[in-house]
């Protein structure tokens, strides 16, 4: 459905709603005990009598809803309908409760004065209670075109939301694969021994990871899990030079996460800043979450060459800040603090109960 696709209206339904038989139904009681006591005639009698006509006058105004002339709208046809039937249903009335009096009836001009009281009073209360009905009708409508406008909304929202974690996502990949590539590559072109044993473990790495990197239903768990099978596989290439942790914050393993958002700092915490330190350094990847608040921060922390080597803005970061602001909405930041004596503590803040 596109934006300006116009939202389907239900068929017109030509019996009343439930609602409206209940208060004509009120409305017809308590006329007709007023009528009772004024004119001290039997309350079933007039009951019965203005009851039928309300019941007719009710179901005219819904028949004419739905079946009208097309040159005439629907809310002019109820009127008509009301307005014609009130002398009908009052005169079918009389002949009902007079029979073969009805002459007599006619001729009596104080009844005759009490019949035409009564089409009357049809016609204003059947025309009042028309104007009413068609009032809350036509709110209803705009309450509801107005839900389907800010559901259409919603969802377009989410369609744009979806493709733009897409883009960004297919931008990460790439960046992602070419650098644990280049890695084997550098060891390959050393003549290191530990080339064969780590391209094994890259190439079961990836076909473990690969099918992860457009899960939309990834979560914190499955994205440390990757965490640690990539810091793994570096161990390997450097077992003497690469420390690492990985822990898991307590009741926040199920939390949606988008994939290789951890994975992104950890892969340039050991290109910038492991990689280039002659001495290596260690990598300690962990969180913690606020129940109160429903706060989660999660880091990840390396001994490497530090902020100076780090600090130039690359798209791994930028991207990450988009992504997460897109899943969690407002709250979400993304910290760089330099750590003592050397290194760096990347923070990723932002609300469980987010947009995700």
């Amino acid at each position: 459905m596109s934006a300006t696709t116009p939202l389907p209206r239900p068929a017109t339904n030509l019996l009343p709603t439930a609602r409206q038989c209940a208060v004509v139904a009120i409305f017809t009681l308590s006329l007709s005990w007023l009528l009772h006591v004024l004119s001290g005639t039997p309350y079933l009698g007039v009951f019965g009598r203005i009851g039928f006509i309300g019941a007719a006058l009710l179901m005219a105004y819904s028949i004419a809803g739905g079946v009208h002339p097309r040159w005439m709208g629907a809310g002019p046809a109820r009127l008509a309908a009301v307005v014609l039937t009130a002398p009908v249903a009052a005169l079918v009335t009389a002949l009902a409760t007079q029979r073969g009096r009805f002459l007599a009836y006619l001729g009596d001009t104080q009844t005759l004065v009490g019949h035409v009281l009564m089409v009357v009073l049809s016609i204003f209360f059947g025309v009042l209670f028309s104007l009413v009905a068609m009032r809350n009708e036509r709110k209803a409508r705009e309450r509801a075109d107005q839900l389907g406008i800010e559901l259409e909304k919603n969802r377009l929202e989410r369609e744009l939301l979806d493709a733009r974690l897409r883009m960004l996502h297919a931008q990460i990949e790439p960046h992602f694969l070419f650098n644990t590539l280049s890695n084997v590559e550098a060891l390959v072109a050393a003549g290191s021994p530990n080339a064969g044993p780590v391209l094994r473990h890259l190439i079961a790495y990836l076909r473990a990871a690969m099918p992860r990197l457009n899960d939309a239903d990834a979560t914190l768990e499955t994205e440390l899990q990757l965490v640690r099978s990539y810091l793994e596989l570096m161990q390997l290439r450097m077992p003497d030079r690469l420390r690492f942790t990985v822990s898991a914050p307590a009741g926040a393993g199920t939390l949606r996460f988008p994939a290789m958002a951890l994975l992104t700092l950890v892969e340039n915490a050991i290109r910038h800043g492991i990689d280039p330190n002659i001495d290596g350094g260690r990598i300690d990847v962990g969180g913690r979450l606020d129940d109160t608040a429903g706060k989660l921060v999660l880091w990840v922390h390396d001994t490497g060459k530090g902020m100076s080597e780090t600090a130039q803005p690359g798209t791994g970061l930028s991207n990450l800040r988009t992504r997460l602001h897109a899943f969690y909405g407002d709250g979400t930041r993304v910290d760089l603090h330099e750590v003592e004596p050397h290194g760096l503590r990347v923070e990723l803040h932002f609300y469980a109960g987010g947009k995700a």
